[in-house]
């Protein structure tokens, strides 16, 4: 399974002077040969006129070499394969790509989706088109039930998801992101305690594929609103909308802070999630975690969450916690100036990693060689939000 640029919502006025101070706006930063971008240098001017430096530096180009390579090994790891010559869209790794890989798009000087965002899109296409005949990720037959149900909810939003974001620069729903979007309301609970959601995977594997249900409907919220040409708003959708609506209000407050984070950003797309007080409190406790390197650690937003193997949670600043939460209160309306935005920002341009492009993430359930592939799973997640809070989030 696996997620692009954003309108920023802007938060109404009442938020208090706590979390606003001038508004800031990045000025170009200058690039050295080696493509990363020397933040030392690089200044951001306020609205006032004053100056603010930066420290820190990050690549790019690193970047996107990474997550391309890690897409590319993907696509052709036997594990991931599926029926009809299709790979199963990771929500670690081929998600957080097709989210975060546009946006270096302007920076890398590329005029379109580079061969593997094409090759994604291509397969998803290909098995939304398909999809009363491909078989689901993890059929009953092979896996046991559920998980026929819960492999057709969270593909159908993943989907969504992707096709919607790619369509939204271009302002028109392509008639595959609809039949996706079709696929995605096919397969919503109408009855029960979780009406309104999605059978949704369940490995014990958070923080996507153990107790994530939430989170998959946050996805499907941020899916729909996306969508351009209006959809959100069309009278076909509003049964199931409203459904969804009550289902994350519903459950809000039974949810780890990280899966109110993802409501945080899926209430910028979608209205009627949450009041202003509501993302002011959302948004204070997110902050209330900021680590004194000014990075985020997961660990502090999961609960009580134990690993499976009996070891610690890692505490340390982590890129998928600091680049998502960053990412995720700027799209709430924070500016880049203001201070522990502006500290978390300067946290993400100090640790990436120099030697191949990622930024560094540890796993909720186990104690993980970084260096394996399944070892980087979480740095997959933590290099496309790190890309998008640094680089597109508008």
């Amino acid at each position: 399974m696996r997620a692009v640029t954003f309108a920023v919502f802007i938060l109404v006025a009442g938020f208090g002077a706590s979390l606003f101070v001038a508004q800031e706006q990045y000025a170009t930063a200058g690039k050295s040969d080696s493509g990363y971008t020397d933040a030392a240098s690089a200044t951001r001017r306020s609205q006032t006129g004053a100056t603010v430096k930066a420290s820190g530096s990050w690549s790019s180009k690193a970047a996107g070499t990474y997550l391309d390579g890690r897409l590319t090994w993907w696509m052709s790891w036997p594990v991931a394969a599926r029926d009809h010559d299709t790979f199963c869209i990771s929500c670690h790794t081929a998600l957080p790509y097709a989210l975060g890989r546009p946006a270096l798009r302007a920076a890398l000087e590329e005029p379109a989706p580079s061969p593997n965002e094409r090759q994604l899109l291509d397969n998803v296409t290909k098995r939304v088109r398909m999809w009363k005949e491909v078989e689901p990720y993890y059929p009953d037959e092979k896996r046991g039930v559920p998980k026929t149900a819960e492999s057709r909810g969270t593909e159908s939003i993943i989907n969504a998801l992707i096709l919607a974001s790619y369509d939204a620069p271009a302002g028109k729903l392509s008639p595959d992101t609809r039949l996706a979007l079709d696929n995605m309301w096919g397969e919503q609970l109408k009855s029960g305690d979780a009406r309104g959601a999605w059978s949704w995977l369940e490995f014990g594997n958070p923080p996507w594929e153990g107790g994530s249900q939430y989170y998959g409907a946050t996805l499907a919220a941020i899916a729909v609103g996306r969508a351009p040409g209006g959809y959100g708003s069309s009278p076909e959708v509003q049964e199931g909308m409203q459904l969804l609506r009550e289902y994350l209000v519903r459950k809000r407050e039974s949810q780890v802070l990280i899966d109110r984070v993802m409501l945080l950003w899926a209430s910028t797309k979608v209205p009627g999630l949450l009041t202003a007080e509501q993302q002011k409190a959302v948004i204070e406790e997110a902050l209330s975690k900021q680590q004194a390197d000014g990075g985020f650690s997961l660990s502090a937003f999961v609960g009580e969450w134990k690993r499976k193997d009996g070891t610690p949670l890692e505490t340390r600043s982590d890129g998928y916690a600091t680049g998502l939460v960053t990412f995720a209160l700027r799209q709430a309306g924070l500016t880049p100036g203001q201070p522990q935005v502006k500290r978390a920002l300067a946290w993400l341009a100090l640790n990436q990693e120099k030697k191949d492009g990622r930024w560094l993430a540890y796993s909720l359930n186990k104690q993980r060689d970084l260096t394996s592939d399944t070892g980087r799973f979480m740095s997959d997640a933590a290099t496309a939000y790190a890309v998008l809070a640094l680089e597109r989030a508008e």
